[in-house]
């Protein structure tokens, strides 16, 4: 069995639609990408932490991991835009790409370099808001449960008759032990 070359197998091509324009983000090289992979750890960690103590504040002091102590500072922030986009970043900031887009765009490349193109995706679909995804989700899971289902279409109601004692167990057809003529 040969091996494939793996610029085959693994697209890492990021195309971002902003006003008219697409910005080809190229794959980082592996030196940007372990340190991406690396702030990835760190900031999804302290994002962990954040969220084990909202659960249970009495746990005790909030622990947040290395380094610094902030999440990230203005220059760091910009810095991980600037990797996670590379070419793209300089043609955003010629083409003065606004800042709530540019973020977007930024964190987006950064997703798809350290997670995955579907979590990236993902958060580009929802605009930034992952938390709108899964609001939309729950709004229509609720309304869902509240829809009364629709009773027959004749306007009589209809119960189902018990299966026969002699069904068999786990068969879960109210027709079970009829044949059909």
């Amino acid at each position: 069995m040969a091996y494939r070359d793996l610029d085959e197998l693994l697209d890492g091509r990021l195309e971002l639609p902003i006003g008219g324009t697409v910005y080809a983000v190229p794959p980082v090289d592996a030196e940007t990408g372990l340190r991406l992979q690396r702030l990835h750890d760190w900031m999804f960690g302290v994002a962990a932490a954040v969220k084990a103590h909202e659960d249970d504040p009495d746990a005790g002091e909030l622990s947040v991991p290395e380094p610094g102590g902030e999440l990230l500072s203005d220059a760091q922030e910009i810095d991980m835009y600037r990797k996670s986009l590379g070419t793209a970043y300089d043609e955003m900031v010629a083409d003065g790409v606004a800042w709530p887009r540019f973020k977007v765009a930024g964190m987006t490349a950064f997703l798809h370099h350290t997670q995955s193109p579907e979590a990236a995706e993902a958060y580009w679909n929802t605009g930034g808001r992952p938390e709108a995804s899964a609001g939309n989700r729950a709004s229509r899971r609720a309304a869902a449960r509240s829809t009364p289902q629709r009773a027959s279409g004749s306007g009589t109601t209809r119960t189902r008759k018990a299966a026969p004692a002699t069904a068999h167990a786990g068969r879960t057809s109210s027709r079970a032990g009829r044949s059909s003529s």
